[in-house]
C-alpha cells in the first residue's frame, strides 16, 4: 500500500516477527521496525534509580506518592540500543504509526514511546486484531490518536502493584523469609490454591456400597440386548453416595434420609436379590440438545489446551503470540467472545464446504460474554483473515507447536456457528423384591445422538478426567413400563469418596475469571510467577502448594485479610475498569488505597484502616514470627503437637507437648533433624503428611535414628537427613552415605567405616602421608596434591598402601567415563518427535533430547515427571535461547594518592562535608500519566 507521495512513515510495533509480517503488507514508503515490547518501567532496584533522584523518600517505590503519583520511568538497559535506533528514524521520517497492540498494555507502550522519543512530526496511533493485508491497510488508513484513559488504567495498575508489592513484601522478608515477594494478584492465586490443599488436609474419607446389576430383556428387537443399572432405593429410601457425606469426618450428613450401606449389607442385599424377578417401573424419555460453545477467549484457550494438549498457560500463549504475529490468528489476549460478521460469513462457507449445508443454522449464532468485569471489546480468537485456513493448508508451515493449537482454534471457531447436537435421552426405573421383602429399586440412564450438529468438528473437555464425554452414547434397549427383565449379574460395589481435585492451571485460570481476578493479558504470567517464587509446584497437571505458600497465606489471613479478599482484588479490577472508561480519576483512586482517604473511589475498608501505609507500618509489631512460621498438622497418640516449621533451610516437622518450650535448633540444623525435628522430603505435599506418614519421617523414614555407640569414644553414632541428602554423626565427625548405601540398610559397620573417613593409609618412603576418601568424583587416593581415581567405593576401605603407591606412580591419563545410563527414558517428545531422557548431572537430574537440557524444577522428581512436562520444559528452553556469555568487567585505573590527598586536604580547610544538591520544589499534582521521565 503506498503511502502518500513523498511521505515516509516509521511504523513502530513490538516484537520484529510482527514487523517482518507487517512490513510484507506495506509499499515503498514505510519503515518497520521493532521497540521489542516496553522501553521503559518503574526502575527494578536501587542501581535503576538515576543519581538526582537517589536522596528522595520515594525513591525506593519508584513513585512519587506524596506529589500526585507520579512515576518515575527509566529506559530497560537492553532497550537502550534500539531506543537510539528509533529516535534516529524517527528524525527520518514524516509521520509515525504506533502499531502496537490494542488493549492497555499495547496503549501504554505506544504511550511511552511517544515519552520517550520525544518526536518532532506527527504521531498517531494504528490498531487492528488481525495481522492480514485488509486489516493493515484498513488500519493505515483509518488512524487515531492515543487513548489517555486506556493508558491511565495501565499505569495506575502498574503503580498500584508497585505500591502493594514493595509494602507488603518487606513483611514477609521480617516475618517469614528473605526475598518473598507479594502482589495483588499473584497473591490470592496463591490463597486459591492454599485453600484447596487445606480442605484436602482436613478430609476424612468414606466408603459407601451399592450394586450395580446387568440386567437382560428378552426377544430384544433393536439395541442391546442387555444393560446395567445401579442400586438407588431400598423400601423408598435413597441410598447414600458420595455427596451424602461430610467432607471433614467422612460420616453422613445429618438429616440427608439415606440408607449408607457397607460391603456386608451391599453383598447381602445382593445375594437376596439373587434369581428374583425385574421389573421396568417408570420410562421418560426427553429430547436432547446441546449448543456449541462460543468461540474461544484468552482462558478457555488455555483450559482447553491445557486439557487437549497439554501445554501450559505460558506455553499457549507463547505458541498463539507466533501465531497472531505471522497472520495466522487474530489477537489472543481477549475476553470478548464476538466474531465479526466477515468471520461469521467465512466460517459459514466452511462448515458448507466441509460438513454441507444441513450442518449450518438459518441464522447466524452470536454470543454473549459470561466474564466478570470483561474488559476488552476485541473479537474472540480465531482464524485471521475473511477465508480462513484449515490445518491442512497450513500444516507444512507450521511447527507441531503451532499445528496443534491452530487447529483447536479453528474447530472451535468453525463449531460455534454450527448447528445444535440432537437426540433423546431416557431415564429408566427398575424394580425388584428381595426373597424377605425388601422394595429394591434400580436406575440407567442413556443417551442417543440422532445428529451430533457441532460435535463433528469440536467435542469439550472437562477438568474431570473421569467425566463422560459430551458425544459418547449411551443406548439402551428399547423399554416399556411392566416390562420384565431378568438379572443376569449382580455385583456388590465398593467406593471411597475423594477429596477435592487439586487445581490444574486450566482450572486455576477459570476460577480466577469466575471471581473477576486478573485480565487475559495477566493469567499465564500469574501462574509462572507462584511457581518460580516457589509458592506453587507442579506433579503432572495438579498445582501443589508449598509449606512456604501456607505460611505467607497464613500471615495476610491474620494480619492483612482484606488484601487477599477475593471480592477486595475483583473491585480492583472495577476500578481500573472505570479509569480505561473515563469514569473516575487514577490519583483518586490511588490516593484512597495508599493513604486511606475516603474522598476517592478506592475501597472503604481500606479506606478507613488508614490506607495501605498505615496498615503494614502500624500492625507489623504485633506479627509473630514463630507462629506464623508454624503450621499445626495434628496432636498425635501421645498427646503431643505435631507442626511444620518453615526454617531457613526449608520445612521442617517439629512435635511437643503442649506448654513445653522448644529448645531453638542448632546453628545449620534448622530443617534437618534434630532433638524432636525430622526433615520434609522435597516434594512432598502438604496433605501427604498424615500420621502414619508423620512418624514414618521421626522413625527413620528421614529423621534421626541411633545406629549404635561409637567402641572407640563410646559416643552415639546417629543416622540422619540434611540437607544434601542422608548422613552419619558421632561427636564432631559426620560423613554422608555412599551412593550404594540406604538410610534403611545402614549398619553400624558401615557408619564405622564412613566415620573412619579420610582414612590414612599409611606414608610413603619420604614420609608423605596417603590417604583414601570419597570426593565430588568419586573415590580415591591422595598424596599431597596427586589425587588417583579408585574403581569402586569398596577400595576406599581396602586399598593397601603398595596398591595405593602403585596407583599414584602410574601416568595421570585423562580417561572418560563411560557415560553413566539414563535414570528414566520417557518416550517421544510430541512436539519435536525426538528421543526424551531424564539423565543425573552435576547441578541434579536434567531431562535431554540430546541437544537442549532442561534441569527438573523444585518438586519434580524423575519417576513423575511426564512426557508433556519435559516437552514443555525443553520448549521454553529452546525459546529462551542459549544464555549470553557474560563479558568481563573492566578493569577500573587506580585512582591517584595525591588527587585523593588534595580532596581530603580542601575538605578539611572548609570545615564542610560533601556538598550536596538542594531539593527541588515540588511539583503541581497531576494524573499519573503525567509522568517523570528520567532516562539517563
Amino acid at each position: 500500500m503506498p503511502s502518500n507521495a513523498g511521505t515516509t512513515r516509521l511504523v513502530i510495533v513490538e516484537s520484529p516477527a510482527k514487523a517482518k509480517t507487517i512490513s510484507g503488507y506495506l509499499g515503498p514508503g514505510y519503515v518497520v521496525e521493532a521497540s521489542f515490547g516496553h522501553v521503559r518501567d518503574l526502575p527494578r532496584n536501587a542501581a535503576d534509580v538515576p543519581a538526582k533522584y537517589k536522596g528522595e523518600p520515594w525513591a525506593r517505590l519508584g513513585v512519587d506518592v506524596d506529589n500526585g503519583f507520579h512515576a518515575l520511568y527509566v529506559v530497560s538497559p537492553d532497550r537502550k540500543q534500539q531506543i537510539s535506533k528509533l529516535s534516529k528514524l524517527a528524525k527520518e521520517v514524516d509521520e509515525i504509526l504506533l502499531a502496537t497492540d490494542e488493549d492497555r498494555e499495547g496503549e501504554a507502550i505506544a504511550w511511552h514511546l511517544v515519552e520517550t522519543l520525544k518526536p518532532k512530526v506527527p504521531v498517531k496511533r494504528m490498531v487492528f486484531h488481525e495481522i492480514t493485508k485488509p486489516a493493515i491497510q484498513a488500519a493505515v488508513a483509518n488512524p487515531r490518536e492515543i487513548d489517555r484513559d486506556l493508558v491511565d488504567a495501565q499505569e495506575a495498575r502498574r503503580i498500584l502493584d508497585r505500591l502493594y508489592g514493595y509494602e507488603v513484601s518487606p513483611v514477609l522478608w521480617k516475618k517469614v523469609m528473605p526475598k518473598l515477594s507479594a502482589g495483588r494478584v499473584q497473591s490470592v492465586a496463591t490463597r486459591i490454591v492454599v485453600e484447596r490443599e487445606r480442605q484436602r488436609m482436613a478430609f476424612r474419607t468414606a466408603e459407601y456400597w451399592d450394586i450395580l446389576a446387568t440386567l437382560a430383556v428378552q426377544n430384544a428387537g433393536e439395541g442391546p440386548r442387555t444393560f446395567n443399572a445401579t442400586l438407588i432405593a431400598l423400601n423408598g429410601d435413597r441410598i447414600a453416595t458420595g455427596k451424602d457425606f461430610e467432607p471433614t469426618t467422612g460420616r453422613v450428613r445429618p438429616g440427608a434420609g439415606v440408607v449408607h450401606l457397607d460391603e456386608s449389607g451391599a453383598r447381602g442385599l445382593a445375594a437376596r436379590l439373587d434369581g428374583r424377578p425385574f421389573t421396568v417401573t417408570r420410562v421418560e424419555e426427553k429430547p436432547y440438545r446441546r449448543r456449541p460453545y462460543a468461540p474461544f477467549i484468552t482462558s478457555t484457550l488455555q483450559q482447553e489446551a491445557a486439557r487437549k494438549l497439554r501445554f501450559s498457560s505460558q506455553q499457549t500463549m507463547r505458541t498463539a503470540q507466533r501465531l497472531y504475529e505471522n497472520g495466522y490468528i487474530t489477537y489472543m489476549r481477549t475476553d470478548s467472545v464476538n466474531l465479526s460478521e466477515t468471520a461469521i460469513a467465512a466460517a459459514r462457507r466452511q462448515i458448507v464446504e466441509l460438513y454441507g449445508e444441513r450442518s449450518v443454522p438459518p441464522e447466524p449464532r452470536r454470543y454473549t460474554g459470561k466474564v466478570k468485569n470483561a474488559q476488552e471489546a476485541h473479537e474472540a480468537i480465531r482464524p485471521a483473515g475473511d477465508n480462513f485456513r484449515t490445518p491442512g493448508d497450513v500444516a507444512k508451515e507450521l511447527s507441531a507447536e503451532e499445528f496443534k493449537l491452530y487447529e483447536l482454534i479453528w474447530r472451535r471457531t468453525i463449531a460455534s456457528q454450527m448447528t445444535d447436537a440432537v437426540g433423546s435421552s431416557v431415564s429408566v426405573r427398575i424394580r425388584a423384591l428381595s426373597s424377605t421383602g425388601e422394595e429394591v429399586d434400580f436406575g440407567a440412564t442413556g443417551k442417543t445422538i440422532t445428529d451430533p450438529g457441532f460435535l463433528r468438528a469440536y467435542v469439550e473437555s472437562s477438568d474431570d478426567e473421569n467425566a463422560e464425554a459430551e458425544d459418547a452414547e449411551r443406548r439402551l434397549p428399547t423399554l416399556v413400563k411392566d416390562q420384565p427383565l431378568t438379572a443376569e449379574e449382580l455385583a456388590a460395589q465398593g467406593h471411597h469418596t475423594q477429596p477435592p481435585a487439586r487445581y490444574t492451571e486450566a482450572s486455576l485460570v477459570k476460577a480466577l475469571e469466575e471471581l473477576g481476578i486478573g485480565r487475559p493479558s495477566t493469567y499465564a504470567s500469574i501462574m509462572q510467577t507462584i511457581q518460580d517464587r516457589g509458592y506453587v509446584f507442579k506433579r503432572g497437571q495438579a498445582m501443589i502448594p508449598s509449606f512456604l505458600a501456607f505460611a505467607v497465606i497464613g500471615l495476610m489471613e491474620r494480619h492483612y485479610p482484606r488484601l487477599i479478599d477475593y471480592d477486595f482484588t475483583a473491585s480492583m479490577e472495577n476500578e481500573l475498569d472505570e479509569i480505561a472508561g473515563g469514569d473516575h480519576a487514577a490519583v483518586d483512586f490511588l490516593t484512597s488505597f495508599y493513604f486511606g482517604s475516603t474522598n476517592g473511589t478506592g475501597d472503604q475498608a481500606i479506606a478507613h484502616a488508614g490506607g495501605l501505609k498505615k496498615l503494614v507500618t502500624e500492625n507489623l509489631s504485633e506479627i509473630d514470627a514463630r507462629s506464623v512460621n508454624s503450621i499445626p498438622l495434628f496432636t498425635d497418640d501421645e498427646g503431643r503437637e505435631v507442626v511444620v516449621r518453615v526454617g531457613r533451610y526449608g520445612p521442617y516437622l517439629e512435635r511437643r507437648v503442649p506448654g513445653e518450650e522448644a529448645a531453638p535448633p542448632a546453628e545449620g540444623e534448622e530443617g534437618g533433624a534434630h532433638g524432636d525435628r525430622a526433615p520434609i522430603p522435597e516434594g512432598l505435599a502438604p496433605d501427604e503428611l498424615t500420621p502414619e506418614k508423620v512418624h514414618e519421617l521421626f522413625l527413620g523414614g528421614g529423621g534421626e535414628r541411633k545406629l549404635g555407640d561409637d567402641p572407640a569414644t563410646g559416643e552415639p553414632i546417629l543416622l540422619k537427613s540434611g540437607r544434601f541428602g542422608p548422613y552419619v554423626s558421632s561427636g564432631e565427625r559426620r560423613s554422608s552415605l555412599l551412593r550404594s548405601q540406604s538410610p534403611d540398610t545402614l549398619t553400624l559397620d558401615q557408619a564405622l567405616q564412613l566415620l573412619s573417613l579420610p582414612r590414612l593409609i599409611g606414608t610413603d618412603p619420604e614420609g608423605n602421608e596417603v590417604v583414601a576418601n570419597n570426593g565430588r568424583y568419586g573415590p580415591y587416593v591422595k598424596r599431597g596434591d596427586e589425587f588417583r581415581s579408585l574403581d569402586s567405593e569398596e577400595k576406599m576401605f581396602t586399598v593397601t598402601l603398595d596398591e595405593a603407591l602403585a596407583l599414584l606412580a602410574a601416568p595421570k591419563t585423562r580417561q572418560r567415563r563411560a557415560a553413566a545410563p539414563p535414570l528414566r527414558e520417557l518416550g517421544v517428545d510430541p512436539l519435536t518427535e525426538k528421543p526424551l531422557v531424564i539423565k543425573d548431572g552435576r547441578f541434579g537430574p536434567y531431562v535431554t533430547d540430546g541437544e537442549t537440557n532442561a534441569s527438573l524444577r523444585r518438586g519434580q522428581t524423575p519417576e513423575a515427571l511426564t512426557i508433556e512436562e519435559a516437552s514443555e520444559m525443553l520448549a521454553e528452553k529452546r525459546a529462551k535461547g542459549p544464555a549470553p556469555r557474560k563479558k568481563a568487567a573492566a578493569k577500573k585505573a587506580p585512582a591517584k594518592k595525591t588527587a585523593a590527598k588534595k580532596t581530603a586536604a580542601a575538605t578539611k580547610s572548609t570545615g564542610t562535608r560533601k556538598a550536596t544538591t538542594a531539593k527541588a520544589a515540588p511539583a503541581k499534582k497531576a494524573a499519573p500519566r503525567k509522568a517523570t521521565t528520567a532516562t539517563e
